[in-house]
């Protein structure tokens, strides 16, 4: 089922995962898996590393949320090292296993290169020829509410989004942002400019002072004043610090579902408990 249909009868909530090495046994997550699913998700994402490294169990991961049936799989997707060959492969495997959705995106050039390597530069170009071959895909997008790190403004920025629309994306999802008044801006920005695509938030639990520098600095995005003061005043204590984090994505979360957006996904680190906190005390799922 594609997942467009999804957020607009079963709600706004879902979750991403990552694989584990291929050196570590699968059941840890299958068993976080399944106390995901008790929250009745529309989809779980699953990512995979660079240069597609790490691709085979994502495949396993995804095929294993396919099958379960609770929600759908959406697998992450990139253009970096894929030639044309490589993308019609993939996209035999994943329907192979049942998986209707993808998230089409650039990824990460490797240290030392200049250009992304493959036949796909950026991903409107990815996302056009995926659907080229496989129409009946459901296609996201990333978009950026404080611009990607490579664009020389948000508004070159939102030039790249209108490209992935056209292309024939389906829906947008953001990555990390913990400013209300800069998701806001982009937002509205995006809107005027005539992006029309329906805008699922990624959020991702503040849980550590050095995790949440390390994951700012690595997207490009701001600490705010707010969260900049709990890192001065808990910085030290780890329980205090992860209090007052949880209380700021609430809130956080509970302003977005105000705003011009589909839903809200949670970027778990394979970690329930905190994920299940955020659920319960944000009411993003009736099965608590």
């Amino acid at each position: 089922m594609r997942i467009t249909d999804k957020i607009k009868s079963n709600g706004k909530l879902s979750f991403e995962v990552f694989p584990p090495k291929t050196d570590k046994p699968l059941e840890p997550l299958l068993e976080t898996l399944e106390k995901l699913y008790a929250f009745k998700p529309s989809f779980i994402s699953c990512t995979y590393g660079a240069l597609g490294s790490n691709k085979g169990r994502n495949l396993e991961v995804v095929e294993s949320i396919q099958k379960r049936g609770v929600c759908e799989a959406l697998s992450h997707f990139t253009c970096v090292g894929n030639s044309r060959e490589d993308v019609l492969t993939a996209i035999a495997e994943y329907r192979s296993v049942g998986v209707e959705n993808l998230l089409a995106l650039r990824g990460d050039i490797p240290k030392g290169a200049k250009k992304v390597t493959g036949d796909f530069q950026h991903a409107n170009e990815l996302i056009e020829f995926i659907l080229q071959n496989e129409p009946s895909l459901c296609i996201a997008a990333a978009c950026y509410p404080e611009k990607h790190l490579l664009a020389d403004s948000l508004e070159r920025d939102i030039d790249m989004l209108l490209k992935k629309q056209d292309a024939g994306a389906s829906f947008l999802m953001t990555q990390l942002c913990y400013s209300v008044e800069n998701y806001l801006r982009f937002l509205e920005a995006a809107r005027k400019r005539g992006v029309t695509l329906p805008i699922i938030a990624g959020i991702l639990p503040i849980l550590k002072p050095d995790g949440l520098v390390r994951m700012t600095l690595s997207n490009g995005c701001s600490i705010p004043k707010e969260v900049a003061a709990l890192v001065g005043r808990y910085g030290e204590d780890e329980q205090a610090f992860r209090a007052a984090g949880h209380e700021y994505i609430v809130e956080l979360v509970q302003t977005f579902m105000k705003a011009d957006v589909a839903g809200i996904h949670l970027y778990t680190l394979n970690h329930f408990e905190d994920v299940a906190a955020l659920v319960r005390d944000t009411g993003l799922s009736d099965a608590q």
